[in-house]
């Protein structure tokens, strides 16, 4: 564990350090704001006590900032041959990844936690649905775990950075929109695969305010075989050749 949070703290230390940071909460707060108070289906448009303007532009912009926050991670220190002198010292294929996954969720939160004024703000103006804001954020979190994870593996396969970046896009993409549409497409069994498939489901049923557990071990289980799958391509890093 200690190990782990070393790693952490290096990781987010150089996120900061990078600015990568700084630009992406400017951006984040910026469009969340901007969609959640002035545009669209705002609070005042829709004149009701709600953040679900709120839970759906997050949705889409940590879709596109978390394959911009990931792909370096592990790609650059391929690339700068330092992956190897870490991994020299006692610390292993888990601890290493277990600890970028970490550092990058710890930053996403501090993103989320930021946006509790919105909450604060709107709770003031109106009767709120308290438990749908909460579950709300606990969707966010734990898709943007997801998509974490599935961005460490992209990082992990190739030193090019904007490879990383498209390729968990790419993944990204099946999981958000092309398996509910493909389920729509087909009956039955199949189409039922597809949907349980669909993180865009799964994360809908979490904001409406009702946690399911099936809901709870889809995350859990991307999650877990995003991180294995980065573990098993660092395991193969000498037999890989980019």
């Amino acid at each position: 564990m200690i190990s782990i949070w070393i790693i952490t703290k290096r990781e987010l230390a150089s996120f900061f350090d990078s600015l990568l940071a700084y630009i992406l909460l400017i951006a984040f707060l910026g469009f969340s704001g901007l969609f959640t108070w002035l545009i669209g289906g705002d609070v005042f448009l829709v004149k009701q006590a709600s953040l679900q303007s709120f839970f759906g532009v997050a949705y889409w912009t940590l879709f596109f900032f978390i394959p911009a926050l990931t792909m370096r991670m592990i790609a650059e220190e391929r690339n700068t041959g330092t992956l190897e002198l870490i991994l020299t010292k006692p610390v292993s294929d888990w601890q290493l990844v277990l600890g970028k996954f970490l550092s990058a969720l710890l930053l996403i939160l501090i993103s989320l936690a930021l946006t509790l004024p919105y909450y604060i703000t709107v709770a003031s103006i109106g009767p709120l649905d308290h438990g749908a804001v909460w579950t709300g954020y606990l969707g966010l979190l734990l898709m943007s775990a997801a998509y974490i994870s599935i961005g460490l593996f992209a990082s992990s396969i190739t030193t090019n950075q904007i490879v990383a970046f498209l390729l968990a896009l790419l993944i990204g993409i099946f999981f958000h929109m092309l398996f509910g549409f493909f389920a729509r497409s087909f009956p039955g069994f199949f189409g039922a695969l597809l949907n349980y498939l669909s993180l865009d489901s799964h994360y809908e049923s979490i904001t409406r305010g009702v946690v399911d557990t099936k809901d709870l071990i889809y995350f859990l289980s991307i999650i877990f075989l995003g991180l294995f799958a980065a573990v098993t391509t660092l395991g193969k890093r000498n037999i890989i050749a980019n």
